[in-house]
């Protein structure tokens, strides 16, 4: 017996909606993607806002209400927090600038020594300070006989980190020379880790410290074309044929 045809609905009849294609989860997914670095430029904004104008708020805020209250009805407005907090990172700003004026100049050189040799006084301070100084003096100079910007193996011999040289020492006994390598962590290079790697297990780049900052702080994201992977010297990895 012949197999009767499929019935079509009547002209009119609303038809059934096709069933979502995953649509809901990558709109969704569209929209994190989208967000995620917006809500991250407003977090780093938010936290430098917040900590310059907090060094400046125990005086800007009294200062700001004396004001106020010397004429309410003209300039009350200076007792609003958003206007003191705003003040307070204007001149947060203005003393960085100040600072930066004279750290170029001879008066603020001696001042900058003044408070260093008081600081060294300081039994914790001092070695908080000084290390802090001479890891900023380093980044800030061009190496000698070693790039500043390397890739090692870290966390195993499969796989590379960035990494700064700060120093380049010599193994007791071999005299073989051994860096000294700060590997900072993404997205917050503030943090990281020490490695002390032989000079010959060095991959070394051409990239300047603001290159390789940018490439931490990214994700990856911003980064050469290329990049170096083996060591001067080592063998090439054999390539699949094609």
């Amino acid at each position: 017996m012949p197999t009767p045809p499929p019935s079509t609905p009547p002209p009119g009849t609303p038809s059934q909606p096709a069933p979502p294609r995953h649509g809901l989860k990558k709109t969704l997914l569209s929209g994190l993607l989208t967000l995620l670095p917006i809500w991250l430029t407003w977090v780093v904004v938010k936290f430098v806002f917040v900590l310059l104008s907090d060094l400046s708020k125990p005086w800007v805020e009294p200062l700001s209400q004396r004001i106020a209250d010397g004429n309410p009805q003209l300039l009350g407005w200076f007792s609003d927090r958003w206007v003191q907090t705003t003040i307070a990172m204007v001149a947060t700003l203005l003393v960085i600038l100040l600072v930066g004026w004279l750290a170029r100049r001879v008066v603020g050189q001696r001042l900058l020594g003044w408070f260093e040799a008081l600081v060294a006084r300081v039994p914790l301070a001092n070695t908080i300070y000084g290390s802090a100084r001479k890891l900023l003096d380093i980044l800030q100079t061009k190496p000698d006989g070693t790039q500043r910007v390397v890739l090692i193996d870290f966390p195993h011999s499969q796989m590379k980190s960035v990494g700064f040289v700060t120093r380049v020492i010599r193994e007791q006994g071999t005299g073989r020379e051994l860096a000294a390598v700060y590997v900072p962590t993404t997205p917050n290079p503030t943090s990281g880790y020490l490695e002390i790697v032989p000079v010959e297990k060095i991959t070394p780049t051409d990239w300047t410290v603001d290159q390789a900052m940018s490439f931490i702080i990214s994700g990856g994201a911003v980064a050469p074309e290329t990049i170096p992977f083996a060591p001067p010297g080592a063998a090439a990895p054999a390539t699949l044929p094609g």
